[in-house]
């Protein structure tokens, strides 16, 4: 469990919400962990479930049925969702992709999907990734054309997270190709509608219970309501909310490090090589002193960064400093952690497999390190 008792981000009513987080998990998903990372797929009933406990899109106000808390609540809900072993995408709902709405949706699609949203009825993707375009969404080549009353959307996506649970897609497309990032548009696809279809769940090598596919956008026709804000805005939406969805990334790399700590000092004060534990050696206590003063270092940053996020002072440059540094830690520390285990640590039947697996994309996903370099380095 995690240890909150010196953490300066959080209040009382934020730790008695932190309970009933660790409730509600130890009931309704740490049990079936195994399973769904063998089906690839959180299933539907659990994002109901978590619904329910107000575990989804909490920030969303009171009037489009959420409950109108702040960001810190996010947190513990992906802090604690990391830390118990899982890759469920609640935090990609609930962080990242909820707040274009909040933010830029006109109040009919507010009405129509924010409710959905909070209750797990409704499950929602980004589509931003495309074969030739990652971190560079410049580079986006699927289009959504003005015909008549409705925009045409073709092209592809790839690695998009909850695309085989999606019910609406917010595609990042070009609206006039020949303006560049200022022809880019967000466009919201119902996952029903003619001519998209799903690939299949693709193979990853961690992450497993986190659907992610290929989507594919063949002359899929949406009426001209379905652009989310305006027209040649998408691009700067994007860039608006990157401090947050980096954040979030962070949050999950700091617990998701813990964690494997936690699972390697257990580990070595059990394991007896040569008439002592592991742990009683040098090495091992050297290994684990380095990973606990990072860790140590870790946790206080991320509070810094939690306060002044919550008061909307968090820079972009800083979040993907924050993004970078907390990646790169829980990479170390994990891959530390499965040295510790020895061959116990490349068993999938210890936890630390599964959290070294999980823990490579990190240092990818929501921008690499090098472009969180990039973007650190041009503050300067």
């Amino acid at each position: 469990m995690l240890d909150t008792s010196l953490r300066s981000a959080f209040d009382p009513e934020h730790e008695m919400f932190r309970d009933s987080v660790r409730k509600f998990f130890a009931k309704e998903m740490i049990p079936y962990l195994d399973a769904w990372e063998e089906e690839g797929l959180v299933p539907r009933a659990f994002w109901r479930k978590a619904g329910e406990a107000g575990l989804l899109c909490p920030t969303v106000p009171e009037a489009w049925g959420g409950l109108g808390l702040d960001f810190r609540y996010n947190a513990i809900i992906t802090e604690e969702l990391s830390y118990a072993g899982s890759s469920a995408s609640l935090p990609l709902q609930s962080d990242i992709i909820v707040d274009y709405f909040v933010a830029y949706a006109s109040d009919e699609q507010k009405a129509k999907y924010l409710p959905g949203m909070v209750s797990g009825e409704i499950i929602a993707a980004i589509a931003m990734t495309e074969p030739g375009a990652g971190s560079d969404l410049q580079g986006v080549r699927t289009t959504a054309k003005r015909d008549g009353d409705d925009y045409v959307v073709n092209g592809s996506k790839i690695y998009i997270s909850s695309g085989q649970n999606a019910d609406i897609v917010v595609v990042v497309a070009k609206t006039d190709p020949s303006l560049g990032a200022k022809g880019t548009s967000l466009v919201l696809v119902e996952t029903d509608r003619p001519g998209f279809a799903r690939g299949r769940n693709l193979d990853k090598i961690g992450q497993n219970s986190a659907d992610t596919s290929e989507l594919f956008f063949n002359d899929v026709r949406v009426p001209v309501t379905n652009i989310l804000g305006g027209e040649g805005q998408g691009f700067g939406y994007l860039m608006s909310n990157l401090p947050q969805e980096r954040l979030s990334l962070a949050v999950s790399a700091q617990a998701g490090a813990q964690r494997a700590f936690d699972e390697a000092v257990k580990f070595t004060k059990d394991r007896k090589a040569f008439g002592k534990t592991v742990f009683d050696f040098q090495n091992t206590k050297f290994t684990l002193a380095a990973i606990k003063a990072k860790l140590q270092v870790g946790w206080a940053h991320l509070d810094w960064c939690l306060l002044r996020h919550a008061k909307k002072q968090l820079t972009v440059a800083e979040a993907a400093a924050a993004k970078l540094w907390h990646t790169e830690m829980q990479w170390e520390a994990t891959d530390a952690a499965l040295q510790l285990h020895g061959g116990a640590g490349y068993m999938n039947e210890y936890p630390i497999a599964r959290l070294w697996r999980d823990a490579r994309v990190q240092r990818i996903h929501g921008g690499t390190s090098e472009i969180m370099k990039e973007v650190v380095g041009r503050s300067i």
